[in-house]
């Protein structure tokens, strides 16, 4: 199956920061379908993606339909790895990582982060940093102010060169995979260039309620 481009979509985490709701934050039900299955659709759209694998604990995936699964891991980049040995055997040229609590990507978004990977061994969407950034030691005051040249904010759906980026996890060792801060640390940390586009302010990540509600109050109309 070289040459084609798989879906990789994170749903295994337990949505601490979103209590109340009895299950974790992507299959909280918003616009009459679990939060999960806004971005499959987009996914499902998409025509560059010709299969999807989701990372998802077994007792939710009877929400989900027909897709490849895997099990969570203990860190998200153990839950990326999970996902990337399922799709091993089938050996897709790019695999394109999206996170679940992410519903609003558009196939734009995915479509777009494919085609800037081309020339690269992967792509990341990201939004320029328009806020004053400062550093803060004791997590109480300030330590020092930072210059926000340069600096992006990372987004999800992240393309990367399929057998390059499994084989970094490969040699990875288990406190470098449970320590990674996003998908694309570890690919650069091993040489990998990667590409940066430009992001969608409206493919907002759903962490707390009020970006639930926020969410459901646009799909919910």
């Amino acid at each position: 199956m070289k040459g084609i481009n798989a879906g990789l979509v994170l749903a295994g985490g337990m949505g601490l920061r979103l209590p109340g709701h009895g299950r974790p934050k992507q299959f909280v039900e918003a616009g009459g379908k679990p939060l999960i299955m806004h971005c499959l659709q987009a996914f499902g759209q998409c025509p560059g993606i010709a299969l999807v694998c989701v990372v998802a604990a077994e007792e939710w995936r009877h929400m989900l339909g027909d897709y490849i699964f895997a099990a969570p891991g203990k860190s998200r980049q153990h839950s990326i790895y999970n996902g990337l040995l399922a799709l091993e055997r089938r050996s897709p040229a790019r695999v394109v990582i999206h996170d679940a609590a992410r519903p609003l990507v558009t196939v734009e978004d995915i479509a777009g982060v494919i085609r800037a990977s081309h020339g690269h061994d992967g792509a990341t969407p990201a939004l320029a940093v328009t806020d004053t950034m400062y550093r803060s030691i004791d997590g109480g005051t300030i330590s020092e102010a930072l210059s926000r040249d340069g600096l992006f904010a990372g987004q999800t759906p992240e393309c990367y060169a399929f057998l390059k980026y499994l084989r970094i996890h490969k040699q990875a060792s288990d406190e470098e995979l449970s320590s990674a801060r996003g998908s694309s640390e570890l690919a650069v940390r091993h040489g990998l260039r990667i590409a940066i586009c430009k992001g969608n302010p409206g493919n907002f990540k759903v962490t707390t309620a009020a970006d639930l509600e926020r969410f459901r109050g646009m799909v919910e109309i």
